[in-house]
């Protein structure tokens, strides 16, 4: 194991080198764009594959930022980004180290060169850059605490063009942390966690412990999110991470229409989720069941596919198409820029592997029990059943499936996508199905897992 792994780090750092190389001969960059997202040591870079580069005919339909500048002192500093047309846009705070993201859609960076160097009151410097194909980022390091007072687009008037504004405001840790969604916050200072926790006793009156909910949970995890748009049709309007988080939310309320299991949703938002976090709302959630909901598509040249299609864990994939797939969904965390590298290592991998077998047999049971269900109202792959690395099934003991509902390049199954009927439809199939599977387990396991 010592001699591959010291072949895995000679090809690693051979492969380094290549792209270096690659990247100094391909990219010649102007000044403007030598700026774009020099990522610090504790997060990883924007995205950097070959769609990073649009071409220049792409690159004029998406909307040019021209200047970005800031303003006012260490008590309260405004963000402002010129722009040629209006956009959407979400920011939220992360602590340690103190930072302000901002998600786009993708925009044409043309800012003056060495703007976000140097940082003006609360930003101590600013970057920017393509995420992932179709959004872009903007990332604040502040120098302290501080919160986004107010955030909002300005549309063009009195000769000014349109503005993003960001209105940044100094708070104290406490109140910085107690403003970040729960799965971000970092632990309370020990004294102000105890402070807090002898205060919430003092005035509340004792309440009687409420008994715990032992139904089994099952964990519904719409694919995508937030600056992960997934697979795209009609010209970027029908977007894979609104569809399956319709579909996920319709599925939800089926299966809890009949009081027999909680379900847990990975997401209920346009939110971006790393992959690993999806694994862990599962393990934590002691989850019975994990589906993965998702819509795949063929770039062009790739032939055509339609039928929806169930997949389990495999180290190896059943075929090039599963290959090709699980290689492009595992690359949303790259996307997303997140950090990687918590992967297992070789030794994790094979223990995990073997606790996995269990779980391979059950979710493979669930597999197909959810073909027979579906077959009957849904058009199906003409290999419905296949298996592929994706890193959304590796919980070692959550029976976990991922469904790809259907193909957006597919017209068929794009029109079938978007009916409220097909939609209804497959939902019954998938609820019946999973209601099959955990009343059969349970009746062999008994009431836990």
């Amino acid at each position: 194991m010592a001699s591959r792994a010291n072949h895995l780090v000679l090809l690693g750092c051979g492969l380094l080198c290549a792209a270096a190389l690659l990247r100094t001969q391909m990219a010649g960059p102007s000044a403007a764009q030598a700026q774009v997202y020099q990522a610090p040591a504790y997060q990883t870079p924007l995205y950097q594959g070959p769609a990073a580069i649009p071409s220049p005919a792409a690159a004029s339909n998406f909307p040019i930022a021209s200047d970005a500048r800031l303003a006012g002192d260490t008590k309260q500093t405004r963000f402002i980004l010129d722009l040629d047309k209006p956009v959407q846009f979400r920011a939220f705070a992360l602590a340690d180290p103190y930072r302000v993201i901002v998600d786009l859609p993708q925009v044409s960076f043309q800012l003056p060169a060495g703007v976000g160097v140097a940082g003006r009151g609360l930003v101590k410097a600013f970057r920017y850059g393509l995420v992932m194909p179709g959004g872009s980022r903007i990332v604040f390091d502040l120098t302290g605490p501080a919160k986004i007072a107010k955030s909002y687009v300005l549309e063009a008037a009195n000769g000014q063009p349109p503005r993003l504004v960001l209105e940044f405001e100094e708070v104290d840790r406490t109140a910085f942390v107690q403003s970040l969604a729960p799965e971000s916050r970092p632990e309370l200072r020990p004294a102000i966690a105890e402070a807090n926790a002898a205060a919430a006793r003092a005035e509340a009156p004792a309440a009687p412990p409420s008994p715990p909910d032992k139904r089994p949970v099952v964990v519904i995890d719409p694919g995508h999110g937030g600056v992960d748009n997934g697979t795209e049709a009609g010209g970027g309007d029908i977007m894979e991470k609104n569809l399956v988080l319709g579909f996920g939310l319709a599925l939800r309320d089926r299966i809890e229409k009949s009081g027999k299991y909680r379900v847990v949703m990975t997401r209920t938002d346009d939110t971006f989720i790393p992959l690993g976090d999806r694994v862990k709302i599962a393990r934590n959630e002691s989850a019975a069941l994990f589906v993965s909901i998702h819509a795949d598509a063929l770039r062009r040249g790739e032939g055509d596919a339609q039928g929806a299609t169930i997949y389990t864990l495999s180290d190896k994939a059943t075929d090039s198409e599963a290959e090709r797939l699980a290689d492009t969904e595992n690359k949303s965390d790259a996307i997303g820029g997140v950090s990687l590298a918590d992967e297992p290592t070789e030794v994790a991998d094979i223990l995990i592997d073997l606790v996995q077998r269990e779980t391979k047999t059950f979710s493979n049971r669930f597999a197909r029990i959810l073909m027979g269900e579906m077959k009957t109202t849904v058009r199906m792959h003409k290999h419905p059943l296949k298996s592929a690395g994706f890193r959304v099934l590796k919980a070692p003991d959550v029976p976990s499936v991922l469904v790809e509902l259907g193909y957006v390049s597919n017209k068929g199954d794009l029109e079938r996508l978007v009916s409220e009927n097909w939609r209804n439809r497959t939902v019954g199939a998938m609820a019946q199905a999973i209601d099959a599977f955990l009343a059969k387990r349970l009746a062999t396991a008994g009431p836990g897992k």
